[in-house]
C-alpha cells in the first residue's frame, strides 16, 4: 500500500508523506458529505486533470472560503486522477492521493489555531500578505522566500493559488501571480467555483445552508505568451478566465435563499 511506502519520505517542505497521506484520507472522509451529501458539488472538466503533467501546473481560482475551496479541489483532483467522474467513491481515491499538491495560503490564516495548523500539513505554502495583516492595511515588500517556495512547489508538483488574495468577489488580481507565471512558465489551469459562499461560513468550517448547488468548472490551459505578454495582460487574462470581472456577477437562485443552518459536526470547531 502506498501509504506504507511513504513512511519515511518527506515532501520539499519537510512534511512526512505518511502523515500527509493519513491526514488527506482522514480529513477527506470527514468532509466528503459537504460535497457529496447534504450539499452537492457539480463538476465540469475533470477529464482535463487526467492529461496534465505531474509537475509545473498552476491552478488559478476565484476564492470564496478559507478552507472549503481547497478541500473540494483536493477531492476533485484525486478523484479524477483515480479514474472517477465524481466523488461517489471516496475510499478509493483517498487511498491513492497525489501528495505533491500544494496551495498558497496566508501565513496568519494557517497559524490562527490548531485546526489550520493541521490543515497546513496537507500542503500549504504559507506567504506573508504584502497589503494586509491582522485585518489592517499594510504595505511591505514581497518576501523572496515566499516566491522561491512557490517556484519549488511547481517543480515538485501542482500548485493551487487564489490570485485575488481574498474571499471577497470581484477584487483585483494581484500582479504577483503574473510575475510567478512569467518567471516559472507553468501550465496555467483556470478554475471557477460557485456556491461555496452560500454553503459555508467565511472560514469554510461551518455549514450555513443545506441543499446548495455548488459548482466547480475546470477550464483548459490558459494561453499565455511567457516572453511577450506583459504582467498587465496576464492579469487581464486571469480575471476573465476565473470570471472575476464585475459584469459577470451571477444571481443567487431563489430556492437557496433559505434560513441558515449550522452543521453539528463543525459547530464546536474553533480557531
Amino acid at each position: 500500500m502506498r501509504i506504507l511506502k511513504n513512511l519515511f519520505k518527506k515532501d520539499l517542505f519537510g512534511n512526512n508523506y505518511f502523515l500527509k497521506h493519513l491526514l488527506v484520507f482522514t480529513l477527506g472522509m470527514i468532509s466528503r458529505r459537504r460535497y457529496q451529501g447534504f450539499n452537492t458539488l457539480h463538476i465540469e472538466g475533470m477529464d482535463i486533470l487526467r492529461f496534465l503533467p505531474d509537475r509545473q501546473v498552476l491552478f488559478i481560482s476565484n476564492h470564496q472560503t478559507y478552507f472549503a475551496d481547497v478541500a473540494a479541489m483536493l477531492h476533485v483532483f484525486n478523484a479524477a486522477l483515480n479514474g472517477q467522474n465524481d466523488l461517489s467513491k471516496p475510499f478509493k481515491y483517498l487511498l491513492h492521493p497525489k501528495l505533491d499538491i500544494y496551495y498558497v495560503a496566508a501565513k496568519e490564516t494557517m497559524e490562527s489555531g490548531l485546526l489550520p495548523k493541521i490543515f497546513k500539513l496537507t500542503g500549504a505554502i504559507t506567504v506573508e500578505r504584502t497589503w494586509r495583516h491582522a485585518g489592517k492595511a499594510v504595505k511591505r515588500p514581497v518576501k523572496f522566500s515566499d516566491v522561491s517556495n512557490i517556484a519549488k512547489a511547481l517543480k515538485s508538483g501542482w500548485v493551487i493559488t487564489f490570485p485575488q488574495g481574498t474571499t471577497r468577489p470581484f477584487k483585483p488580481i494581484r500582479k504577483g501571480t503574473a510575475h510567478i507565471i512569467k518567471q516559472n512558465k507553468p501550465l496555467v489551469i483556470p478554475i471557477v467555483i460557485d456556491g461555496f459562499r452560500r454553503s459555508f461560513d467565511r472560514k469554510g468550517l461551518q455549514i450555513k445552508k443545506r441543499g446548495i448547488r455548488q459548482q466547480m468548472i475546470i477550464k483548459p490551459p490558459l494561453p499565455i505568451d511567457y516572453e511577450n505578454d506583459s504582467n498587465e495582460e496576464i492579469v487581464e487574462k486571469i480575471a476573465l478566465a476565473i470570471e472575476q470581472l464585475p459584469e459577470i456577477k451571477k444571481p443567487v437562485p431563489a430556492k437557496e435563499k433559505e434560513k441558515p443552518v449550522i452543521d453539528e459536526i463543525y459547530f464546536h470547531i474553533k480557531e
